[in-house]
């Protein structure tokens, strides 16, 4: 599903060149469930960024599903953000004075669907996470595990094949974040291809793979210890 040949990424501020991606050979498959770990500056969320089409790489290739992704226009790549890939972030990024309702709803706003299309797909999604009692409340009347579970909800509203989640536990406690752990193994398990950047040794070791950057290069890459 995921193919990485020799990507590197560069950043330019002023005269000083910055390389955070040095030649990464990645292959991911669909269904898989991976943990990508490393140091601050070790290049996570910048590979994040490239698997999401939020970025592109400075060289080398990226396909995913087959499709080279340098080689498509940015309406392409929103298309792709939109349907293909659904995001889970650390800092949960929902609108603060909106409901988890119309939170969940936003990619099917965008995404054209209809009406009662949307209302279905929303409750049935709240209730998939938990949350079909807490349709009417805003990120304020919720805990960190709710919100998460709602952002959880949202990255999956448009049926992705893929969900990237950074650091998706940093700002829950160890039962909240033991929940949400949990919840992307059921995901898992119904055939999603899940990627995710953690610092956290014990969420990694659930992963059926771990892949280690170090340096903008991958350290190791592989199947977990039995």
């Amino acid at each position: 599903m995921i193919k990485m040949k020799q990507v590197v990424k560069k950043y330019t501020t002023g005269k000083v060149e910055f390389t955070a991606l040095k030649g990464i050979d990645l292959h991911i498959r669909k269904g898989e469930l991976s943990a990508v770990m490393g140091p601050s500056g070790s290049g996570k969320s910048t590979l994040m960024n490239i698997i999401g089409c939020l970025d592109v790489p400075s060289s080398g290739a990226y396909t995913l599903e087959g499709r080279d992704v340098g080689q498509l226009t940015s309406n392409d790549l929103a298309e792709i953000r939109n349907k293909k890939i659904g995001f889970v972030f650390q800092a949960f990024n929902l609108l603060p004075y909106a409901t988890a309702y119309e939170n969940v709803e936003i990619p099917l706003l965008f995404a054209g669907a209809k009406a009662k299309q949307r209302k279905e797909r929303v409750m049935e999604l709240l209730s998939r996470v938990g949350l079909a009692d807490k349709v009417a409340n805003r990120p304020t009347e919720m805990s960190g595990g709710e919100m998460q579970r709602v952002a959880i909800a949202r990255a999956l509203a448009n049926e992705p094949d893929v969900i990237l989640a950074d650091e998706p536990t940093g700002n829950l406690d160890s039962q909240s974040g033991g929940e949400i752990v949990k919840l992307f193994h059921e995901l898992w398990e119904s055939g999603k291809t899940i990627i995710i950047i953690t610092h956290d040794s014990n969420i990694a070791g659930t992963a059926e793979r771990i892949i280690k950057l170090k340096d903008g290069m991958i350290e190791s890459n592989g199947t977990r210890p039995q």
